[in-house]
């Protein structure tokens, strides 16, 4: 019958872990992806360009080697129905495509919660009719706050707060842009914390292998800065949570497979964001929780895919035992000059990966989504406090220098705001309006640095002692001496204006205060 093959759908970086699991268990590896030159392609041992949207054309594929094949696979990806689809033409171990199409389809799934009585926001279904009624005046009266996304994308692409009538429009065409069957829903604002949970469902049988605390910034929009594991949250709190993801699964209809989900403990208790049928991205599911726990749980659910009953299953949870934290990097807008301290960051105490989304000459922006990061840093340790100063501490040593005269970044430095994304994007360091009152007081006409002076001894005094720190974890002072070590040689600043810039976008913004002409 020849060697057994998985087939596994994605060829990026969170599909490496799906790679060495195949190949531990034993088989070789068919990747496909849209992309070929996706960073996982080289290590295929079959690779077919295939668009993971065209489930016809992986289930025929599927179908072409199905003497051949052992399982269907996917992780990180948004495509847990694609491999239902294949799986199910193919007589494969899989949840049904129908209860996939319930975990893939935030509408679907609104609907089952509703059905089943869990917890979740109240929400509608818009298009682009839709849009043109609430362009028109006719779409009736709406209550805000709401959340609009698409029905059917991940990495939070075109999902963001409505916080008015203003806002609803443009986050409304976004959302169904970002959609790929040109369709978003529009949900009632859940408040409260955020977790995130993975499992193994087994038989029907649901095993929890991972829950994280997830860290959500930048108002209206959900960037995700990291994650921690395991959980800070109470015991009685976590299992509140626990019970409504699970009934949550169930309600779905998933038995075979893996599950992913992301909710909330609100002043009313668990209500759930959503569950996928898959595991995880953003590093959860093949790095931190591996770390933490000591199991591979990209193999374990492989197994299932492979029709076996994995050890894992046999008890209600996974534990995590030692610490481990996932933290992003990001940046202002403009465009990537240079990169310094990625030896330092990776030289870091516990630190256990180091991941880059961007180089030098990329185009970067303000995250509105959590692709729209510059990257990542992963750590372990025994101790929680220790495995958080060493995520915080790789980030802060990273540098993204920008090119000068850009009018990207010139547009952040001045504040320059849309008219639907009122205070954002946000400044490096922030202070009230007190606070600020007497920062603009003492700089104001404050004189000039001179040319290749150092900026360290210059920090005004109503800043003195205060535990301020940028997005990337770094204090005023940090900044002003990584700048005096980048750029020794440098024109004379305005003091005023480098302190505005400093205070708007830290150390990328005084570098290119630097490197742009006056």
């Amino acid at each position: 019958m020849g060697e057994k093959y998985i087939l596994i759908l994605g060829a990026g970086l969170m599909q490496r872990p799906s790679i060495e699991a195949a190949k531990e268990l034993g088989y070789k590896t068919l990747v496909i992806d849209a992309n070929p030159n996706a960073v996982c392609v080289p290590f295929a041992d079959r690779f077919e360009k295939v668009d993971l949207k065209d489930r016809e054309a992986i289930a025929e594929l599927a179908l072409s080697m199905k003497d051949n094949l052992a399982a269907i696979f996917t992780a990180g990806t948004d495509f847990s129905a694609s491999v239902s689809y294949a799986a199910e033409k193919c007589g494969l171990p899989s949840h049904s495509f129908d209860a996939a199409l319930n975990a893939s389809n935030k509408v679907r799934m609104r609907q089952c919660f509703a059905k089943h009585g869990i917890p979740s926001p109240d929400f509608f279904e818009a298009d682009s009719d839709y849009h043109s009624k609430v362009e028109n005046g006719t779409a009736g009266e709406i209550s805000f706050p709401k959340v609009v996304k698409p029905v059917d994308n991940m990495g939070a692409r075109g999902c963001r707060l409505v916080r008015n009538a203003e806002e609803f429009i443009p986050a409304l065409k976004e959302a169904i842009e970002y959609s790929r069957t040109g369709k978003a829903i529009v949900e009632d604002y859940m408040a409260g914390p955020e977790f995130s949970i993975d499992a193994l469902v087994c038989n029907g049988k649901v095993t929890i292998t991972g829950f994280a605390d997830r860290h959500i910034y930048f108002e209206p929009y959900f960037i995700e800065l990291g994650h921690t594991m395991p959980s800070e949250v109470s015991p009685k709190v976590k299992a509140e949570l626990v019970e409504c993801f699970t009934k949550a699964v169930h309600a779905l209809g998933l038995t075979t497979g893996v599950a992913k989900g992301d909710i909330k403990y609100t002043e009313k208790g668990p209500m759930i964001g959503e569950i996928a049928g898959r595991l995880s991205g953003g590093y959860m599911s093949g790095w931190t929780f591996p770390y933490s726990s000591g199991v591979n749980l990209t193999k374990e659910a492989m197994k299932i895919a492979l029709g076996q009953s994995p050890e894992s299953t046999r008890t209600p949870e996974v534990q995590s035992v030692k610490y481990s934290h996932e933290r992003a990097f990001i940046s202002v807008p403009g465009k990537i000059k240079a990169i310094y301290g990625q030896d330092n960051a990776i030289a870091s105490p516990y630190i256990k990966n180091l991941f880059f989304r961007v180089k030098e000459g990329s185009e970067v922006d303000f995250p509105r989504n959590n692709v729209e990061k510059c990257g990542n840093v992963i750590t372990l340790s025994e101790k929680r406090e220790l495995s958080l100063w060493g995520a915080e501490s790789a980030v802060s040593q990273i540098v993204l220098r920008l090119e000068g005269n850009n009018k990207a970044t010139e547009d952040f430095l001045a504040g320059i705001e849309l008219p639907h994304e009122k205070g954002f994007p946000y400044s490096a360091y922030s202070l009230d309006s007190e606070e600020y009152s007497a920062f603009e007081k003492e700089i104001c006409g404050s004189g000039k640095i001179c040319a290749d002076e150092k900026v360290s001894g210059w920090i005004p005094s109503c800043l003195k002692g205060k535990q301020l720190k940028d997005w990337n974890y770094r204090t005023i002072g940090q900044t002003l001496r990584m700048f005096d070590v980048i750029c020794p040689v440098h024109k004379a600043f305005d003091k005023e204006k480098f302190w505005k810039y400093l205070l708007r976008g830290g150390i990328q913004a005084i570098l290119y205060y630097a490197d742009s002409a006056e």
